[in-house]
């Protein structure tokens, strides 16, 4: 585990700390999914964070003039921190660390599920339904759609793969066949 990444999820804690203090750890966590998503997007505004020559505080009033109204003190103050001791870099993983930490106190498991075409709300509240039931987890499903899937879906929580996919039977039919002829 890199050092960045211990860092983060120390931040992460933390943050998550005070939002439960302030009943506001789902903003919080929407808030910095927005953050980290605007900054990806615009490379000027990364090379303005990242340049080692503009003073912390001249990146920090321009990031508070403008994020301001947007995002809650508890997210501005985690910004004015990491812009403080050079550390945005790690505001990825800070997210990162930050869902995980939420998701185990508050039961909650983000699934992203692969079909072959857009999952409805219905079908999407089955999903959540089901592998709620199998991880004993409150489910939010965002649905990627895969058309190189025959068929079936691929959900994948956490490091786990669940492979209902009409390929992945079809490879696990395919390796069981295997097995028995070689023996």
């Amino acid at each position: 585990m890199s050092q960045d990444t211990v860092v983060a999820k120390r931040y992460a804690k933390a943050l998550f700390e005070v939002a439960v203090e302030e009943k506001k750890t789902l903003e919080v966590e929407q808030e910095l999914k927005a953050l980290v998503s605007a900054l990806a997007s615009n490379n000027d505004l990364q090379r303005f964070i990242s340049t080692p020559k503009i003073s912390g505080e001249d990146k920090l009033a321009v990031l508070k003039q403008t994020l301001e109204g947007k995002l809650s003190n508890v997210v501005i103050n985690t910004l004015e921190l990491l812009v403080e001791r050079g550390r945005m870099s790690i505001l990825s993983e800070l997210l990162d660390s930050y869902v995980k930490i939420e998701g185990e106190s508050l039961g909650l498991a983000d699934a992203t599920v692969y079909s072959m075409y857009e999952l409805d709300e219905q079908e999407k509240k089955a999903v959540a339904e089901e592998f709620g039931a199998l991880t004993d987890r409150k489910i939010r499903v965002s649905n990627v759609v895969d058309k190189s899937l025959l068929g079936g879906l691929k959900v994948v929580i956490g490091d786990t793969l669940y492979d209902g996919s009409l390929a992945g039977k079809l490879e696990r039919l395919e390796k069981s066949f295997n097995d028995k002829h070689r023996r």
